[in-house]
């Protein structure tokens, strides 16, 4: 981060057009039409899947640091992170270091291990609402086990969740969900059946009357409330104050739980993670992403009386082969104690806010409608006047422009999440030249579309 030389505007444009004569997505292309005869859909994710911005998606090589490398030799600075666990960049040394010394003792024993108790203190010690943790191996899996929990600790059926936060492909979950649902406008799987998503009732995010509303008339029928704390498969969208009072007044008076999904925010917008932002303490709190140090991983985890209920401590039953296994665990350690020891959040602030403040003076230069919603090193842009608070308010973006001005990002060496629907992410390895450089780009792309 320190001893970067800085260049000129008219020096980022230069380099900009070189990259852009050189770009070619050849192989990308190759590469993609024989995965689709291996893998539906040619990817393993929707949201690889470039379906919201057109064309196909690009193949990466390798990645270092905050730079991808795509199997056609092009290179982009990255805001996509792996969705977000990348905090400290690709091959930060330390994970990769432990990762190899990990790798002589094996990587998975199906028997407790000391690296889950050790990965279990750092979490339980960093977030005050977590007294007991159980490591799964995704965020699904985590929100998943977590109503298992609430709905067998409270002995009721009924679930809450809110329009555009997603937490997971779950079946009792995927109802008015965000990321690649809310991209290809499909609230709804099939597959999930109607017995399934019977006891989840949708609410909209940020609605306090219709949350009260609700509790008047069945809160003693509601075992939990799920939400994000700072949403981010619908776009950043982040909880008002008075939004988060309103969970702790039913949280108190009705005994339903609050489980906070902290998949993406945990140690993410803090070290404490969003909930330290909002003064809320959830019974139940899921985690993923940044404490597998990006490796497949998961947890879960709240007040000891709570988290007692489950098998073999209590009846709620979960299990997972691979749960805590010593890769996923040393990765976590590792990401975990650096961001504890270097505290990189101020400098995250830093940067998001030179980022931001960048991208839309460019937009307002060329009258551009965007907005944007920002925590930390979590962000979007969002290409319409806002504010945004809500799925139905993040629904009025302009998509297509959206996508145009994806593409015009990528030839100039910018990685954004192809869908507007999805936050971007900062890490620890990206500097004010990678902010600066990528600001330029947004100038020219602008630029581009207002003259096409």
């Amino acid at each position: 981060m320190l001893g970067i030389k800085s260049l000129s505007f008219s020096e980022i444009q230069k380099k900009i057009e070189r990259k852009r004569i050189m770009f070619d997505l050849s192989k990308s292309q190759k590469a993609f039409a024989e995965a689709v005869q291996l893998l539906p859909g040619g990817v393993n994710s929707p949201a690889r899947a470039f379906g919201a911005v057109g064309g196909n998606p690009i193949f990466i090589d390798h990645a270092e640091g905050v730079r991808l490398f795509d199997v056609d030799g092009n290179e982009y600075i990255d805001y996509v992170g792996s969705w977000g666990p990348m905090i400290l960049g690709h091959g930060h040394p330390y994970v990769t270091q432990a990762l190899e010394k990990v790798l002589h003792s094996g990587t998975s024993f199906g028997a407790p291990t000391l690296w889950e108790s050790e990965l279990a203190k750092i979490v339980i010690d960093a977030v005050e609402s977590v007294e007991m943790v159980r490591f799964v191996n995704s965020g699904t899996e985590a929100t998943m086990s977590a109503i298992r929990l609430a709905r067998g600790a409270t002995g009721r059926d009924k679930i809450v969740k809110f329009a555009g936060n997603y937490h997971g492909h779950v079946d009792s979950l995927l109802v008015a969900a965000g990321s690649a649902a809310a991209t290809f406008s499909v609230p709804n799987s099939p597959g999930v059946t109607e017995g399934t998503s019977r006891d989840t009732v949708i609410l909209a995010y940020n609605d306090v009357p219709g949350l009260l509303s609700l509790f008047e008339k069945c809160g003693s029928e509601i075992a939990a409330v799920i939400f994000e704390p700072v949403v981010g498969n619908m776009g950043c969208v982040i909880m008002s104050p008075e939004f988060c009072d309103a969970l702790t007044f039913v949280q108190k008076t009705y005994g339903t739980l609050l489980i906070c999904d902290e998949v993406m925010t945990g140690f993410r917008v803090a070290y404490a993670g969003a909930q330290s932002l909002l003064g809320l303490r959830p019974d139940i709190t899921t985690f993923g992403k940044i404490i597998g140090g990006g490796l497949p991983v998961g947890a879960y985890g709240g007040r000891r009386d709570i988290m007692q209920n489950i098998l073999p401590a209590g009846k709620v039953y979960q299990a997972g082969t691979l749960s805590g296994n010593p890769l996923a665990m040393t990765a976590g350690i590792a990401t975990l104690k650096t961001l504890r020891e270097m505290n990189p959040y101020p400098y995250l602030e830093r940067l998001g806010t030179q980022l931001v403040d960048g991208v839309l003076s460019a937009a307002k230069k060329h009258r551009i409608p965007l907005c944007a919603n920002r925590v930390g090193a979590m962000m979007t842009f969002f290409f319409q006047d806002g504010p945004v608070t809500d799925w139905e308010t993040a629904a009025r973006s302009d998509t297509a422009r959206f996508a145009e001005y994806f593409w015009k990002m990528i030839h100039q060496g910018v990685y954004f999440p192809c869908s507007q629907f999805e936050a971007l992410f900062l890490s620890a390895a990206h500097t004010e030249d990678d902010i600066s450089r990528t600001v330029a780009a947004a100038e020219k792309a602008f630029t581009e579309i207002v003259n096409k």
